[in-house]
C-alpha cells in the first residue's frame, strides 16, 4: 500500500461553492500559476504517485455552504483518479482544512477523536493548558487547525491508527520592525511547540497500548531550521518523534536531518524569498511511523523535482510539480 502526504498551496482557490472545479485562465492562489495550470498540474502529480491515500494539507474550505469532501471527490472524478473518496476532521476557519483522499477499494476510514476536557490530551478541538512562558502560569493553546485523527482498516484487514497534522507557522506575520519580528518569531515558537507537546502526548497515548500509527503532515519544522530552535532546545519534529524507545516514531528524513548540523538533508518545499530574491528549501513534510510498522515500511520518497532522478528526468512531472505547489508529496510504501 502506498501513503502520501501532499500539502497543497491554496487547493480552495480552485473550487466553487458547488465544488466544481475552476479550470480557467484566471490566477489560482499561487504566484505567476493560473487556475487551470495548478489543476491540470496537481492531476498529473495525483496521477503519477499512484497513492492509496493521500493526507492533503491545505486542502478545500468546508465551511459554509462549501464542502471540502465534495471538492476533492470532484477534482478525483475529473482527473480519473481512483483515490475518489474523500473525509475530512474537524473544520476551521482557515479554508485550509486537513483531508483523506483515498481509495474506497484499498481502505476505509472514520474520523475517530480521541480525548475530553478531562483529560490530560484533550480532543484537538479543545483546548490545552500549557505554561508558555515559564511565569507559573497555565495558557490555553488551541490548534487553528486541529489535527486529524482516524481510524483505518486496509482491505487485508489491518486495523491502524492515522493523525494528519499541520502545525502553526513561525513566520512573524504582520511584523512592522526588527524588534516585533524577534518578539512575533518567539511568541509563534512557544506556540508551536506547545502544539507539538499536545499532538506528542496523544501519540504516547497510542504507542503505550500499543496501536499501529502513522503520523504524517506539514509540521512546519525541521531539526536547525531557524536560529530559535537553539532558544527553546528542540524543534518540534523531535518532540513529535519522541525520545523513548518503543515510544519512538520514525522518518528516515528526519533522521537523517538531525544527524547533520553541516551538509545537504532532504527537503520537501521550495519557496522564493521576494526580498532575497532567492529560493529556499526546506524540510516540512513528514511520514512517522510507530516501531511496530517499521518493518512493513519498505520505501519513502521525496518527489523532488530536482532530488528525485525520476522526477528530474521526467520533464512533464518535474514541471507539474513546480507549477502544483510549493511543497511536494512524500510517499510511503508500506505492507499493510
Amino acid at each position: 500500500m502506498r501513503i502520501a502526504c501532499y500539502n497543497v498551496e491554496w487547493f480552495d482557490r480552485l473550487f466553487d461553492d458547488e465544488g466544481t472545479m475552476l479550470v480557467d485562465d484566471r490566477w489560482s492562489g499561487r504566484r505567476d500559476v493560473t487556475r487551470a495550470a495548478q489543476a491540470d498540474a496537481l492531476g498529473k502529480v495525483f496521477k503519477k504517485i499512484d497513492a492509496d491515500a493521500v493526507m492533503v494539507v491545505e486542502a478545500p474550505d468546508d465551511h459554509g455552504a462549501r464542502s471540502g469532501a465534495r471538492a476533492l471527490e470532484s477534482f478525483a472524478k475529473k482527473y480519473g483518479l481512483r483515490t475518489s473518496k474523500a473525509i475530512l476532521g474537524f473544520s476551521n476557519t482557515t479554508q485550509q482544512e486537513i483531508a483523506l483522499l483515498y481509495d474506497p477499494s484499498k481502505l476505509s476510514a472514520q474520523h475517530d477523536p480521541k480525548g475530553d476536557a478531562e483529560e490530560e490530551a484533550p480532543r484537538f478541538d479543545g483546548v490545552y493548558k500549557l505554561d508558555l512562558d515559564i511565569d507559573n502560569r497555565a495558557d490555553s493553546v488551541t490548534f487553528s487547525k486541529p489535527p486529524f485523527e482516524l481510524a483505518i482498516e486496509t482491505s487485508a484487514g489491518t486495523k491502524l491508527r492515522m493523525i494528519g497534522a499541520h502545525l502553526k507557522s513561525k513566520a512573524p506575520h504582520g511584523a512592522k520592525n526588527r524588534d516585533e519580528v524577534m518578539r512575533y518569531s518567539i511568541a509563534n515558537r512557544r506556540k508551536q511547540l506547545a502544539q507539538a507537546v499536545w499532538l506528542r502526548a496523544r501519540i504516547a497515548e497510542h504507542l503505550e497500548a500499543g496501536d499501529d500509527l502513522i503520523v504524517l503532515g506539514d509540521l512546519n519544522d525541521g531539526p536547525g531550521l531557524d536560529e530559535f530552535e537553539n532558544l527553546f532546545g528542540r524543534s518540534s519534529v523531535e518532540i513529535i518523534l519522541g525520545e523513548l524507545g518503543d515510544l519512538c516514531l520514525y522518518d528516515p528524513n528526519a533522521a537523517r536531518a538531525l544527524e547533520r548540523k553541516i551538509g545537504s538533508v532532504p527537503t520537501t518545499s521550495r519557496f522564493f524569498l521576494k526580498q532575497e530574491n532567492r529560493f529556499l528549501q526546506a524540510l516540512l513534510d513528514y511520514i512517522m511511523v510507530s516501531g511496530n510498522l517499521r518493518a512493513k515500511a519498505k520505501a519513502w520518497r521525496i518527489w523532488h523535482p530536482f532530488d528525485d532522478p525520476e522526477c528530474w528526468t521526467d520533464l512533464e512531472l518535474r514541471e507539474a510539480l513546480l507549477t502544483a505547489s510549493d511543497h511536494f508529496p512524500v510517499t510511503l510504501d508500506i505492507e499493510i
